[in-house]
């Protein structure tokens, strides 16, 4: 009855580009680097505080990374692969 109009030897079409990847691929390790640096400085002893929680890395630093990242994840899936230099 009905036609098939997909060919078995067709490629799989992917969502994203070869750029959007590549994007997105920063921008986990720059999310994943944040978190890296915010971790630790923790003290064995529960009756002892420990000041190298309010470090400059931790509270300024890290941060700064895992937004840093997010705004690469918002760009990558934002990203058109399909546009070319000719076009602007």
């Amino acid at each position: 009855m009905g036609e098939k109009k997909g060919d078995k030897n067709s490629k799989p079409v992917f969502v994203f580009g070869r750029k959007n990847y590549k994007f997105m691929f920063i921008g986990l390790a720059c999310i994943a680097l944040g978190f890296i640096l915010m971790a630790g400085g923790g003290s064995d002893d529960p009756n002892v505080f420990s000041p190298d929680i309010f470090s400059w890395r931790r509270i300024h630093l890290a941060p700064t990374f895992i937004m840093i990242g997010f705004g690469l994840q918002v760009y990558a899936i934002l990203l058109n692969p399909n546009k070319s230099n000719s076009e602007k």
